[in-house]
């Protein structure tokens, strides 16, 4: 490969919640065991160079005064766009700064609906869905995914309309890919749930900031893309943050096509008067959208090596673990009810377990599903390999 997805980064003591945080209060690794981070949702890989290029090239600039998002800005990102997703009729005027998805989330919420209304999404919930929810004062009503089968996350559009028909709803938040379950909607999917929607007359929020991070086989569907009802009433959220690692910069967008519903979402962001971007996080993007595509193309190839290696490991020596193999992001999400039950052993139990040997992974039910855990996947594979079998040897037994 022309990029390094295999050097072993030493995160700790570097700005690095994963590698600094144990996300459980009463329990740490045991002496001998290193901290393998696997929860928080960004990459242990080196930065994309071009990234790197780009900063350091504005810094050759010793001033950071004040800016305005430059031309080349929206057109990098249009350009991604188009030759991502095959987005067509893209202008400037549709895009807009966003302080981080969950924000342009909480600006939607508080310029669609009041607080103590009531909302869809499905479940298995992202967490940070749930904690904009309480934040504002709206009230979350689930619609769960079920899964065939096959064990394929779908949606219940029959649980959905009668959802949002019993509770008066008019907003839906829609996540895709779907976090965390890794589900890669299809175009017919997509439809039938904007169908629902149209019929509801709901306001779409659709999280697509995972929608660069789609396995072999499969492809992401803008949800704007499925009908012009669907381009009318949804407001689509993007960022590079997850496909290049960049949370720690700040750099999300929207793309909204009606006027009216782009003019509420922009007045109520600047309510703040703190929805701006950081300079180096504009040119970070640029450098990612503009220059990086390779390396997203080959950090795909290494997320889905180590997510059949994962998946064919849990399956060979964890009976009882049920996980579907993500079709889109770097994250595995693991059902482990039956192997709980069958050993005796709670949740909690196995999860302090891997922190115990150093691995660090996430508890799966803050995202609303029983007796799960989330584990993180954009590691180098020797790291993915030494976890696994420390799960094997110490967790699972």
């Amino acid at each position: 490969m022309k990029y390094d997805f295999t050097t072993v980064l030493d995160r700790a003591g570097h700005d690095c919640l994963a590698a600094d945080k144990i996300p459980f209060d009463d329990v740490k690794p045991d002496p001998g065991f290193d901290v393998i981070p696997m929860w928080v949702a960004d990459m242990s890989f080196p930065t994309a160079p071009p990234i790197l290029d780009a900063i350091r090239k504005r810094m050759e600039m010793p001033n950071f005064g004040y800016f305005e998002l430059p031309e080349l800005y929206y057109d990098t990102i249009i350009n991604w766009h188009k030759t991502r997703n095959g987005a067509e009729g893209l202008e400037p005027k549709h895009i807009g700064y966003e302080n981080g998805v969950l924000g342009g989330l909480s600006s939607a919420l508080q310029a669609f609906t009041a607080p103590g209304e009531k909302l869809l999404v499905h479940s298995p919930t992202y967490v940070g869905f749930t904690h904009t929810f309480h934040d504002t004062g709206r009230i979350a009503v689930h619609s769960p995914l079920v899964r065939d089968a096959d064990g394929i996350w779908r949606m219940d559009y029959e649980d959905m309309n009668r959802k949002m028909q019993e509770n008066e709803i008019h907003f839906a938040v829609f996540c895709s890919p779907h976090n965390p379950s890794g589900r890669v909607w299809e175009r017919w999917e997509i439809e039938k749930a904007m169908e629902v929607c149209k019929a509801n007359d709901c306001i779409v929020i659709s999280d697509e900031i995972w929608s660069d991070i789609i396995m072999p086989g499969y492809c992401h569907i803008p949800t704007q893309s499925v009908s012009e009802d669907a381009k009318q009433r949804t407001v689509a959220l993007y960022a590079p943050s997850k496909t290049f690692s960049l949370a720690g910069l700040v750099g999300s967008y929207h793309v909204v096509y009606n006027d009216a519903l782009r003019d509420r979402i922009r007045r109520r962001g600047t309510v703040s008067h703190y929805n701006d971007p950081n300079i180096l996080s504009v040119h970070a993007l640029i450098g990612a959208y503009r220059d990086s595509a390779d390396w997203c193309d080959e950090m795909i190839q290494v997320i889905d090596g180590n997510l059949t290696y994962a998946c064919d490991f849990i399956r060979d020596h964890f009976p009882g673990v049920a996980v579907m193999r993500p079709q889109g992001t770097y994250m595995l999400y693991l059902d482990c009810g039956e192997w709980c039950r069958e050993h005796g052993v709670n949740i909690k139990q196995l999860q302090k377990r891997g922190v115990r040997c150093g691995v660090i992974w996430q508890d799966g039910e803050a995202f609303m599903l029983p007796n799960t855990i989330r584990m993180n996947l954009a590691l180098p594979k020797s790291r993915l390999i030494e976890a696994m079998e420390r799960l094997r040897k110490y967790a699972f037994v």
